[in-house]
């Protein structure tokens, strides 16, 4: 038996795109406007999608997300954006997530928003 989490709680919006990137980790930048998270700092959500100026960012559920320096753990963990589209561990200043998977080949992680 195969196991997914795909759609697990999926809770998705929509906002204007300053300049967020499909699959990276996003911040809220403006009113109702998110951007690439900055490094080091805690995401609100993943872009999903973005175009003509708009991106739809899941905001809750599982969703899969490169990962740079030390490969986090199952369980909770603190992560931040790494500035380059993906996230990696912080001791603080982060944001709490479940990592259900870890795959330190391809440097990528499913978490639970």
């Amino acid at each position: 038996m195969n196991v997914s989490l795909n759609g697990f709680n999926s809770k998705a919006a929509t906002f204007v795109s300053a300049s967020a990137e499909k699959g990276a980790p996003v911040a809220l930048c403006a009113n109702n406007t998110v951007c690439s998270a900055a490094a080091d700092t805690p995401f609100c959500g993943v872009c999903l999608d973005s175009r003509d100026g708009y991106a739809t960012v899941l905001l809750c559920g599982y969703c899969k997300i490169p990962y740079s320096g030390t490969a986090p753990s199952v369980g909770y963990a603190t992560l931040a954006s790494d500035g380059a589209g993906g996230v990696k561990t912080v001791s603080s200043g982060g944001r709490s997530v479940l990592v259900t998977d870890v795959d330190t080949t391809a440097k990528v992680i499913g978490i639970i928003l």
